[in-house]
C-alpha cells in the first residue's frame, strides 16, 4: 500500500478514459448560476451527480437550500474515520458562467465534452468541475489502495460562485461545528503555467466594499461650478490613488508585509508566471519594485 500505487491508480483512471467520462456527465448539466431558469439544473447537480458520487466513498451528507432565495443549493458531506485524526475540508463549485453556446469555438458546444490535443473543451472543465471531480478522484483512489484515507474528509460544493456565492457565508456560519476542520483546500483558481501544477499555502483574501462622497446636497452642472466647488468624483479618485501607485505598488505601510524571508524567496525562485500565447505580457516595472512576479 503505496503513495506510488494510489498514483497508477489515478494514472490508469484517467488512461481509460472513466474520469473523462465522469466529467463529461458533469458538464452536460447546465448549470448557469447566471441564469435564473437553471434552479432545477443546479439541484439536479448536487441531488443526482455528486451526491450519489460522495456516497460510494463513504461520504454522508445533506443538500442545504440558500438562505438568500432565489439562489442555487449548498452539499456539505463528511467522511469520519476517527476523531482523533486531522479534518480537511475540500471546497468547489458546480455553478458555471453562461455557456455562450454561439460563441463557441472549440469542440462541440459547452455542454459537451470533448478532447482535442492535450485540450479538453466544456463548461466547467476549469473551472470547476474539473478540479472538484480530480479531488474526487483522488480520494478514490487512496481507499481503493489502502481501504481508508488517514483523515477525515468533508466537502462543501456550492452552486452560486460565478453570482459571488450569495449564501455561502450564512451557510457556513450555521454549520460552523459541521464545516470545522484542520486544513481547507479550495482547488478553484491558476497556476503560474499550464504545464506546472501549482498549491498556493495561504489566500490572502479580499473585501468588497462601496466608497461614496456626498460634498453637498443637489446636483450642480460642471459648466457653471467647475472650479468653484470640490468635485466628489476627483476627491474618489484622490482617495483611491492614496492607496496604491499607478504601478500598483502599495502605498499604505500597514498593508505591506514587513521582509519576504529568503526561504520564500528561494522557493519562488524558478517559479515563472506564464499566461500562455493569449496572455499579456508581463511588465518588468510594473508592480511591487524589487519583486518577481511570483513573489508579488
Amino acid at each position: 500500500m503505496t503513495r506510488e500505487a494510489a498514483v497508477g491508480l489515478a494514472q490508469a483512471h484517467f488512461d481509460s478514459g472513466a474520469f473523462l467520462a465522469d466529467l463529461a456527465r458533469r458538464v452536460a448539466i447546465r448549470t448557469e448560476s447566471q441564469n435564473p431558469e437553471s434552479g432545477p439544473a443546479l439541484h439536479s447537480y448536487l441531488a443526482d451527480e455528486w451526491m450519489p458520487s460522495l456516497q460510494a466513498l463513504g461520504f454522508q451528507g445533506e443538500i442545504h437550500a440558500n438562505p438568500v432565495p432565489p439562489y442555487g443549493p449548498l452539499l456539505v458531506a463528511s467522511r469520519t474515520e476517527s476523531p482523533r485524526l486531522p479534518t480537511v475540508l475540500i471546497y468547489g463549485h458546480g455553478d458555471v458562467i453562461r455557456g455562450q453556446d454561439a460563441s463557441w469555438t472549440q469542440g462541440a458546444g459547452p455542454w459537451e465534452l470533448q478532447r482535442m490535443g492535450d485540450r479538453i473543451y466544456g463548461r466547467g472543465t476549469a473551472d470547476n468541475k474539473g478540479q472538484h471531480s480530480v479531488n474526487l478522484q483522488a480520494l478514490a483512489c487512496v481507499l481503493a489502495e489502502r481501504g481508508h484515507l488517514g483523515f477525515n474528509a468533508k466537502f462543501i460544493i456550492e452552486m452560486g460562485e460565478e453570482t459571488g456565492s450569495p449564501g455561502l457565508k450564512e451557510v457556513c456560519a450555521e454549520h460552523a461545528d459541521l464545516l470545522k476542520a484542520d486544513l481547507l483546500i479550495a482547488s478553484d483558481g491558476p497556476r503560474l503555467r499550464a504545464e506546472r501544477p501549482t498549491l498556493f499555502l495561504g489566500s490572502r483574501g479580499s473585501i468588497n466594499f462601496e466608497l461614496s462622497i456626498e460634498s453637498r446636497s443637489g446636483a450642480h452642472h460642471s459648466g457653471n461650478w467647475g472650479g468653484l466647488i470640490s468635485n466628489p468624483g476627483i476627491q474618489l479618485a484622490h482617495a483611491i490613488a492614496s492607496l496604491v501607485t499607478n504601478h500598483g505598488e502599495i502605498k499604505v505601510p500597514e498593508w505591506r508585509p514587513k521582509a519576504l524571508p529568503d526561504a520564500v524567496r528561494r522557493v519562488l525562485a524558478d517559479c515563472e508566471v506564464d499566461g500562455g500565447p493569449n496572455g499579456p505580457q508581463i511588465e518588468p516595472d510594473w508592480g511591487q519594485p524589487g519583486l518577481s512576479p511570483a513573489e508579488r
